[in-house]
């Protein structure tokens, strides 16, 4: 199965100013990933390329050793790595048979070059999320 739940793609901060329309095009690249109990999905430190809203099941966060944040339904993570490949911050592990869907930064590049109003945005989106980091 193609495609993640648009409603679940509303509840990312990334994709806050996206329109129904675009949301929907954005929802089209996802891929369905299932990942077995006990499965690492992504670790701390290693490059990241691919971004994640999970479909059902459990998923553990742990950061530096440490638990941090049970996942569920709907909840996603891996973002930043749509716009950088950059280290992740935390590591993932399916704390239970895990779905979710999966969006690479292969594909979600392409789609923002060729879409200026969604590229604009993004880059509306990402600088109010700084601004209120900035503000912490």
């Amino acid at each position: 199965m193609a495609g993640a739940p648009v409603d679940s793609l509303q509840q990312v901060p990334l994709f806050a100013g996206l329109d129904e329309a675009e949301l929907q095009q954005v929802a089209a690249l996802f891929k369905e990933r299932r990942f077995p109990r006990g499965e690492v999905i992504i670790r701390e430190g290693s490059e990241g390329a691919v971004f994640y809203v999970i479909s059902s099941g459990e998923a553990e966060v742990n950061v530096g050793g440490m638990p941090r944040a049970m996942l569920r339904p709907g909840d996603h993570f891996g973002e930043i790595a749509l716009i950088d490949e950059g280290s992740r911050s935390a590591t993932v592990t399916a704390a239970t048979d895990l779905v979710c869907f999966g969006l690479t930064f292969w594909d979600f590049g392409p789609f923002v070059q060729e879409n200026g109003a969604v590229a604009w945005k993004l880059l509306q989106t990402l600088a109010g999320l700084l601004r209120v980091a900035q503000q912490r």
